[in-house]
């Protein structure tokens, strides 16, 4: 399977959503029609119309959404500050949202106190440089920031 774009995503997502209420509504269509009660098209006509209001405001409600960034997990940890507890010469441990997590420097050494950025993650370990050393690139991710699954290996 192909992968899908954002907006494809997005839409199929919406369209998805929206099958149940198509399904319910050709339904009570159905039984209407097998009890003899005829729907005239003026009736009909606000019923599609509505129904394709609905979509729009769902895809408009829901497509940002979805194409929202993951702050959760390994791929939320990326990018975050904290600070470090015991020095990194050039591992140790630092504070990242109040939780104490194993780090390793990617530069030389960073003493207590000193406020890093998470580069990347090794298994449980997070891999971190100096926050003043990536105040000028912030928000930017630098070729050596990627998610390494598994045992910590590069």
């Amino acid at each position: 399977m192909l992968p899908l774009t954002k907006r494809a995503r997005t839409l199929l997502t919406v369209f998805l959503v929206l099958g149940d209420e198509i399904i319910i509504v050709l339904i009570v269509l159905f039984i209407l029609w097998n009890l003899g009660i005829d729907l005239p098209l003026w009736a009909l006509i606000p019923l599609v119309v509505g129904l394709g209001a609905f979509s729009v405001m769902l895809y408009k409600l829901v497509g940002p959404v979805l194409n929202k960034k993951q702050i959760t997990g390994r791929e939320g940890m990326i990018g975050l500050e904290g600070k470090v507890v015991t020095p990194l010469a050039p591992e140790g441990v630092i504070k990242v949202r109040g939780e104490l997590w194993k780090a390793s420097s990617t530069e030389a050494s960073i003493s207590t106190d000193e406020e890093v950025i998470v580069v990347r993650l090794e298994g449980l370990k997070l891999l971190v440089r100096r926050k003043n050393g990536a105040e000028e690139g912030e928000g930017t991710r630098h070729k050596d920031e990627e998610i390494i699954l598994g045992t910590g290996k590069n």
